[in-house]
């Protein structure tokens, strides 16, 4: 035990306060309101008016999963953040839309259940840009699979899974009866922190009560036509485990952009990198280079077509979104549309 008592209270993030300052964990955040937990109060929060100065991009305010300190004041009951302290990883994505803003999911997470129903709802490109997003954060990924029960195909749906995530763990799990809970409640460590993340409808708030073993978030039916439910989660939000677990709920995603830096596909992609050490050239494209190991992985139906397309979709997409980063949405448009597109492609290489 720590000296704030709370098992996720690292010894990271007690290095960063000093010895009078009050620090708790933000576990909601709704319309410029957090909610703040501590050892044994729950306080509500808003950000002094010199945090908020100083705040000049999205990640610079607190997110569901941040350790902040504050002043707390009418009698501990509410609380002036005056700063975030340091996070250990930081699970993000490009907001929706045409900007090139970052928008934050969870913070100081130590891993995170991509949840995926094995029905229609089931899609292994999806699936792998989650599973690029979750290293990118610094945490360790876990695909969990709803809807066993469901599926009429398991064991095709689950080496799909393999396919799409080398090395990542991953548990089948029914919704009705809870079977393969109890085998998935191994990944669950005293003191770390998960996050969810994953479609609407999928059964993430389901997850979370029979992690639980109570109801705490409400759920509905999904459509039949296509697996898909409404946002019954409408905000992120921190909960801990009767084991001493902390859980990250989140809002179903429709879409997932990604944010980051594109190198970290290798990671994603390690059946690709590995294969790639063998090309005969280093700087292998895996197009028509002769003596390319990917494209002989290919041919030979060791590897299919549809991953190394993807693998260099993702690639293109951060690839992007750096440049846009350096020098902005209309001149990346025009560098990379205008007619030296090929000639500055081949400086960046």
């Amino acid at each position: 035990m720590n000296k704030n008592g709370r098992l996720d209270f690292h010894t990271y993030f007690q290095a960063q306060v000093e010895k009078d300052e009050s620090v708790g964990r933000v576990t909601t955040f709704t319309h410029g309101i957090y909610t703040i937990s501590t050892e044994s109060n729950t306080l509500t929060g808003e950000l002094s008016g010199k945090f908020h100065y100083h705040c000049h991009q999205v990640s610079d305010y607190p997110a569901v999963g941040d350790w902040v300190v504050f002043q707390p004041y009418e009698n501990d009951t509410k609380a002036l953040i005056h700063r975030v302290l340091n996070r250990q990883t930081l699970l993000s994505r490009k907001k929706a839309g045409t900007s090139n803003d970052e928008q934050v999911i969870a913070a100081n997470i130590d891993k995170v259940f991509i949840v995926t129903a094995l029905t229609k709802e089931f899609n292994e490109r999806r699936l792998e840009r989650y599973v690029q997003q979750v290293y990118e954060s610094g945490a360790m990924p876990v695909i969990v699979c709803t809807k066993r029960d469901l599926c009429e195909n398991v064991e095709d749906k689950l080496a799909s899974v393999q396919r799409a995530a080398p090395g990542v763990p991953f548990h089948a799990i029914d919704n009705m009866s809870g079977g393969g809970v109890e085998e998935l409640s191994k990944e669950l460590i005293s003191g770390e922190t998960i996050s969810l993340i994953g479609s609407s409808g999928v059964g993430k708030s389901t997850l979370i009560n029979r992690l639980m073993n109570k109801s705490v978030q409400s759920t509905q039916e999904v459509r039949s036509s296509d697996d898909r439910g409404r946002h019954t989660t409408t905000h992120r939000e921190l909960f801990q485990l009767p084991n001493g677990t902390y859980i990250i709920d989140t809002p179903g995603m429709r879409e997932l952009q990604l944010w980051g830096d594109e190198m970290m596909v290798d990671t994603t992609f390690s059946d690709i990198d590995e294969l790639a050490t063998n090309c005969k050239f280093r700087n292998c494209k895996h197009e028509k280079e002769p003596g390319c190991a990917v494209r002989k992985a290919i041919e030979s139906g060791e590897l299919e077509e549809g991953r190394l397309k993807s693998y260099n979709k993702l690639k293109r997409e951060l690839f992007r979104l750096d440049l846009k980063d350096r020098y902005g949405t209309h001149k990346t448009n025009r560098m990379l549309h205008g007619s030296n597109k090929n000639e500055f492609l081949h400086k960046l290489d």
